[in-house]
């Protein structure tokens, strides 16, 4: 029988949170920066790109916070039980996503015939 344990050395798993860390940071950062692009250019479509902005946002933290838990994980099982956990939440948010987007474009095309 295999034994699914694995061992990570502390330097190892402390490196690579840093490095989810620094990223997610970055990121965080280029989202707010995009955030405030689409805030100053004004037009019917500005509602749908915050909108979009604001959904990529939230999938990418929900990525960091899942590459997070994946560093604490001890054996193979775990791993499985986070990714599969992962992928049944993302894909019930997408479900959501996309249904508020479907409604999106409805909207800013309402906004069009307005002007």
């Amino acid at each position: 029988m295999i034994d699914s344990k694995f061992e990570v050395p502390d330097q190892v798993r402390d490196l690579a949170l840093r490095n989810v860390e620094q990223a997610a940071k970055a990121v965080s950062s280029f989202m707010e920066s995009a955030g405030k692009s689409v805030a100053t250019v004004p037009g019917p479509m500005t509602e749908l790109a915050k909108q979009a902005l604001a959904i990529t946002e939230k999938n990418l933290k929900a990525s960091f916070e899942h590459a997070r838990k994946l560093m604490q994980a001890t054996d193979l099982s775990e791993v499985m039980r986070l990714q599969s956990e992962f992928v049944r939440n993302q894909f019930g948010e997408v479900s959501e996503q996309l249904r508020q987007m479907a409604s999106g474009p409805a909207a800013a095309s309402n906004e069009i015939e307005k002007t």
